[in-house]
């Protein structure tokens, strides 16, 4: 039986789930792909980690030693960061050797650089786990919907943030105190910047728009705002509203342009992506051809990632070369729609001086920016009055625009509080 060598770079919590289902599963492999895949070599920094590789493998602290062994036919990476592992993945690829990474910062950067290297070489780049865990959209989007026409990508694609705001919505807690609890069960590093600045989240969303959209985005295109000024007063006010609060991956096909960013936004709770609580992570796509499906599951954690790598081996041993799944699908060279001309429809909070005038005002610089309120709710406390306002869609330079006159009214007393709104018809 043909023998297909593995060489696996970084044995954490991934790459040791990695070396694990390759034993435990080495029957379900051989029968999926004909061959004998093996892990041969384990390379890692740490003794400590090198110490748990599994009997009969070899250890290295050089990742040459695989790029230059000729038995290894495909490389894992999964030290993430983007050096050393641009270097590695590229020594990879031009010696011939496939490469499986779940890196997203790497690709969201350099997908283009790794890909075309790929090409020229002969060789693949697989990268599902790189986008959301388990779930396998990226598979999707690059083979079963490869000619479906998506025009939209709306997901949640971290579960360090959606376990903060599903507990935020379920207890009422405020937003430091579940960050603490979420750090304190695992949900979150104990840098946790990257997850919930939305960095994360864009460098997958540039992912997926690149192989949804056929057209190159990098993660310098994916404007982002994280969860930080999430308040629990604002997640009270939505529950009322019958409101959900996400944080969300927003991709849309707008007159033939690309628009992707990443923000916090409420979402209607009968919206399928409502119920994704906890660390789950879930994306809905959107095609005039069959309107809209949803892909849910975990989109973290060791094993789950790690059933995503494997995943991506099997499919690199059962592709021929050149088999009709290229690596780089960015065919097109789409512009960009500016986020100040979408239409967007908003949450507004606004804590203003009781008396009168002060409602005629903000309505009046409404408007004059021609942006129109769907709903309105007021309460007061001694003299002030805090409005809540659900507007209707508007374009998001006219809201930002009144919203910046509105700030500047002497009844105004706080910074207005501004969430977007996802998935709801204009009702």
């Amino acid at each position: 039986m043909e023998k297909v060598g593995i060489g696996l770079v970084g044995y954490g919590t991934v790459g040791s789930g990695v070396g694990r289902l390759l034993h435990e599963s080495a029957d379900e492999i051989r029968l999926a792909t004909g061959k004998e895949v093996t892990l041969r070599t384990v390379c890692e920094l740490s003794p400590q980690r090198r110490a748990l590789a599994p009997p009969g493998v070899r250890t290295t602290a050089d990742f040459a030693d695989l790029v230059n062994d000729p038995e290894i036919d495909v490389v894992i990476e999964l030290i993430g960061g983007i050096e050393p592992a641009r270097t590695i993945q590229l020594a990879a690829l031009t010696a011939g050797k496939a490469v499986v990474t779940a890196n997203k910062q790497l690709l969201s950067q350099h997908g283009a650089e790794l890909l075309q290297t790929a090409e020229d070489h002969g060789t693949f780049l697989r990268f599902e786990a790189s986008a959301v865990g388990a779930v396998p959209v990226i598979k999707v989007l690059r083979e079963s919907l490869a000619a479906a026409q998506i025009t939209g990508v709306m997901g949640i694609v971290n579960g360090t943030t959606n376990y903060i705001l599903s507990a935020m919505a379920q207890s009422g807690a405020e937003y430091a105190p579940t960050l603490a609890r979420a750090q304190e069960l695992g949900y979150a590093e104990a840098d946790p910047t990257e997850d919930v600045s939305g960095k994360d989240a864009a460098a997958k969303m540039a992912i997926l728009a690149s192989i949804a959209f056929h057209s190159r985005v990098t993660l310098a295109d994916v404007e982002h705002e994280g969860i930080a000024a999430v308040t629990d007063v604002d997640v009270a006010h939505g529950r009322q509203l019958g409101l959900v609060p996400k944080l969300l991956g927003v991709a849309k096909l707008i007159d033939g342009r690309v628009n992707v960013r990443v923000y916090p936004c409420f979402v209607p709770g009968e919206h399928p992506l409502a119920g994704v609580s906890g660390a789950y992570n879930a994306v809905f796509l959107e095609s005039e051809t069959f309107d809209s499906i949803m892909l849910f599951g975990p989109g973290a954690g060791g094993t789950p990632t790690a059933s995503a790598v494997i995943g991506d081996v099997i499919s690199i041993v059962n592709t021929a070369p050149g088999g009709y799944i290229g690596n780089c699908t960015c065919y097109k060279a789409l512009d960009f729609y500016p986020g100040a001309d979408v239409v967007s429809r908003f949450y507004l909070r606004v804590q203003v001086a009781d008396e009168p005038g002060v409602l005629a005002a903000i309505a009046g610089v409404f408007g004059q920016e021609g942006v129109s309120i769907h709903s309105m709710q007021q309460t007061g406390a001694e003299d002030s009055a805090q409005l809540v306002l659900v507007l209707h869609p508007v374009r998001e330079a006219a809201f930002f625009g009144a919203l910046s006159r509105i700030a500047a009214l002497p009844a105004v007393r706080s910074h207005p509080s501004v969430i977007r709104i996802e998935g709801q018809d204009d009702r």
